[in-house]
This record gives C-alpha cells, structure tokens and sequence, in this order.
C-alpha cells in the first residue's frame, strides 16, 4: 500500500500568547469521493485565528481544535472520485471551518475555488474570507445597488478593504471608517470616497461618525453598513442609516452585547443581520461559493477587483504574524507562505 500523505500544521498548544504557537506533523488520509487533496502554498491571516489561539473563538466540531487557519490558496495534488472535474495540478483557494494552516490540506471539491490567472498563490490566499464575507454581507444580505450609500467599518482591514472595492465596483457612494488617517488615504484608490476617521470608542466617550456621514450624503445617511465593531458602534450606526436601511454585523472587535435603540429602529423602518461564514451548513457554503464563483472571481482578470496584501511573511514567522494583527498595524490582509 502507498504511504499516507503527511502535512506540517501550526499548532497552538493550548489557550494563551503566541508563545504557544508551534509546529507538528500530521498523517493524512488519502482523498475520498467529492474530495481534493491540497498542496497548500500560502494562507490568510484572520482575526479568528487569533480569537482561536486565546481560546476565546473555539473551532467548530468539524475542525481540528489546534490547527487555525479560515483559508489557503495552493494546488491540487489528488482528486477524488467525483470531484467536479478537478484535475491534479489545477490551483485552487477556498475557506475551510479550521485547519487551514498545514502543508496538505482535504477539502470538498464543491467548495474549492479556482484561482484567477492574474493571482499568484499568495495573492489567492487574500481573497477567500475577505472577499467572500464581504459580498455576501453588501450585496446577498445587505441588497447593496448601484446608486445607494454603503458604509464600511474598518475600512483598512482586510474584510474592509474587499468591501470598499466590491461597494465602489457596484456603483455605490463608499463610506469608510477607521482610526488610522492614514489607511482612510490608502483606502481612496480603492474606491473610499467619504472618509471617517474615528477616535478609539470608550464607555465615556463613544467614537463618532453618524454626523459626518449625514452632512456628507446630505442627510441621506448609509443604505448599507458593514460593521466589523459591534457594540460600541450600535447607537451610532442606527443614526447612521438611511430609512430603510441595512445594518450587517460582521465582528465583535467593540463589544458583543448592547442596549438597543428600538424606536430608532422603528423609525428607520431598519433591518440589522448578523453574519459569520464559518458555522454555516455545507449547502449553504456551497451555494454562495458557487455564485461568488460565477459573479465575482471574473471581476480580478477584468482588474476591477484586487486583494490588498498587507504583509507577506513566511510560515515561521505567523506569531509575529499574529502581532501584527493584535497591534492594528496592518493595511489588508496579512498572508504566510510555507
């Protein structure tokens, strides 16, 4: 019988500081039907991953509870039976439950995307969660349309930079917030035209932003919010919305509970949603990555789309990796290359 293939995985070894980020190796089994077996060059970088290894965001139970990592770009090495015409040597990226952060990597064939001839690997790991959660929470949830007001939060993360991209390409006024004056500026080519820079939100002194955006769309207020915060921008992104407008929560980076506003709400005529892609179904996961598939991965060979890379390191340097993402100084995605 032919070996089993291995994979070198990051591995916390328990909840806690990057000091308990290592290394180990993993057999692997061989594909089955509706599989792929993944050599994987690079991986994004989440803010999960970082949840993950604290022990605060605990995988789901489809997913090795050590292994992080939400996405991975890299080749296939071996189709199973029944795989979607996937052939060995085809480059493919996708979002995975956990696990993501290892050299070979078994996923389903139906959820594998193809790589756009104009990426390369790294540039392909960039794309899968920002990309994906952000058209789906604009335009699948958020019902985002040429002409209507879009409000990003976060604008310079990587989440935030695929939204300013897919907001301005669906011919909406972009919105943006940020703490940094300077990843507003970065932000302008992507397609930010309103730019909203906030102070850090406290009990005492809440960040502000409600205002400037009305002055600026001339009262309209935001059709659609992307909100990566949470809590400590609920009350500000009501005022924010236009009526009948649409609030998507995204994170919980500001807080995950709070009061409220209900006749605000009412008065709106509003909808908040709330969203996260990694404890969805599998047919759930399946039908948007077909649609992203068929709607969006075009738009990156037409250059109308284009993943921001923040950082590139190699795969031994992910605590510094995950440094960087705790100290708020990165501009996009951060992505590791094994």
């Amino acid at each position: 019988m032919p070996a089993l293939p291995t994979a070198r995985v990051v591995r916390f070894a328990a909840a806690g500081g990057p000091e308990v980020i290592g290394f180990s190796d993993r057999a692997l089994r061989a594909p089955r039907a509706g599989e792929l077996l993944v050599d994987v060059v690079a991986c994004g970088v989440n803010r999960a991953d970082v949840l993950q290894r604290r022990g605060l965001y605990p995988a789901p139970p489809d997913a090795p509870p050590d292994v992080p990592g939400l996405e991975y770009a890299g080749t296939v090495v071996q189709a199973g039976a029944g795989a979607g015409g996937w052939r060995a040597g085809d480059r493919v990226m996708g979002l995975v439950s956990g696990g993501g952060m290892a050299t070979r990597l078994l996923v389903p064939a139906d959820e594998a995307l193809p790589v756009p001839a104009c990426l390369s690997p790294e540039q392909a790991a960039a794309v899968p969660e920002a990309f994906v959660t952000a058209w789906d929470a604009l335009v699948r949830q958020g019902g985002l349309r040429a002409g209507q007001v879009a409000l990003v939060h976060a604008a310079g993360s990587g989440v935030g930079t695929a939204a300013v991209q897919l907001a301005a390409d669906a011919g909406a006024c972009v919105a943006g917030t940020s703490r940094s004056a300077d990843k507003l500026e970065r932000c302008r080519p992507l397609g930010l035209r309103v730019p909203l820079p906030v102070t850090r939100s406290t009990r005492e002194a809440p960040a502000r932003f409600a205002d400037a955006l009305l002055a600026a769309t001339g009262g309209r207020g935001a059709d659609v919010i992307l909100d990566l915060v949470g809590a400590a921008y609920l009350d500000e992104n009501l005022r924010a919305l236009a009526p009948r407008g649409r609030l998507v929560v995204l994170g919980l980076l500001g807080g995950a509970e709070a009061a409220l506003p209900l006749a605000r709400l009412m008065e709106r005529r509003a909808r908040i949603t709330g969203s996260t892609l990694r404890t969805r179904p599998a047919d759930e996961r399946m039908a948007l990555l077909a649609a992203f598939a068929a709607q969006v991965l075009p738009r990156f060979d037409a250059g109308r789309l284009r993943p921001v890379l923040g950082a590139l390191l190699p795969m031994s340097a992910v605590a510094e990796a995950h440094a960087l993402l705790e100290r708020n100084e990165t501009f996009g995605k951060v992505v590791l290359r094994w």
